[in-house]
């Protein structure tokens, strides 16, 4: 089921590229695999997948030996961080994309692990959504850039669910214009169901799980 998902997702891709105008290395695939098991990473390696989400630092840290051998991968942490576990994280991931606070970053930067980060940015009003507030971006990239560990990538977001890819779009929009207006090139944004409209927006990394792996169970 997998092979014949990922060319799915794959023809997806190409598709929303062709219609912006933009070329498919500029999107990096991002297989966000918490809540499967081990050996669902291992498919997807084995099918040519390199980068892998994870929502939960208890949940990879027991994946990690499992996986740490596989030359090439890079592991993306995409859900909320406590502080209190930056170090673990820092030890497990490459690359953290919830940054949401100063004190966060420094104590990311003090594990003393080179790190690639994005800032996750909340431009909802739910509040079981994190980040921080589009005000809040000056003081936080002047933190980040200020930590010799942390490679200031980009912004990342989440925007309100609906099963209506369009009313993803201005959140999309207005991610892309913060980043513009701060000078990031990266934009991580968009999912199974509205991957297409984030990349009309300019996303260059997708965070694709139930396109490829199906709904996942219950934690």
């Amino acid at each position: 089921m997998l092979p014949e998902n990922l060319l799915k997702v794959e023809e997806r891709i190409h598709n929303a590229c062709a219609a912006s105008g933009r070329q498919r290395a500029d999107i990096t695939l991002i297989a966000v695999t918490k809540v499967f098991p081990v050996d669902v990473i291992l498919q997807s390696y084995d099918l040519g997948l390199r980068h892998f989400g994870e929502n939960y630092v208890q949940e990879f840290s027991g994946k990690a030996p499992a996986v740490s051998h596989l030359s090439g991968a890079v592991y993306h942490l995409i859900g909320h961080l406590q502080s209190n576990k930056s170090k673990i994280a820092a030890e497990i991931f490459h690359s953290i994309q919830t940054v949401d606070s100063p004190k966060l970053a420094r104590r990311l930067n003090e594990a003393g692990r080179r790190l690639d980060v994005m800032l996750e940015v909340k431009l909802s009003h739910e509040e079981a959504k994190h980040g921080a507030a589009p005000a809040d971006l000056p003081e936080l990239i002047e933190t980040v850039r200020a930590c010799p560990n942390l490679n200031l990538q980009g912004l990342m977001t989440m925007p309100p669910w609906s099963d209506d890819p369009e009313l993803s779009r201005p959140f999309f929009r207005q991610l892309r214009e913060l980043a513009s207006q701060h000078h990031l090139p990266a934009l991580s944004m968009g999912m199974s169901h509205d991957f297409e409209v984030a990349i009309e927006e300019g996303s260059t990394h997708i965070r694709v799980g139930t396109a490829l792996f199906g709904r996942r169970q219950k934690r």
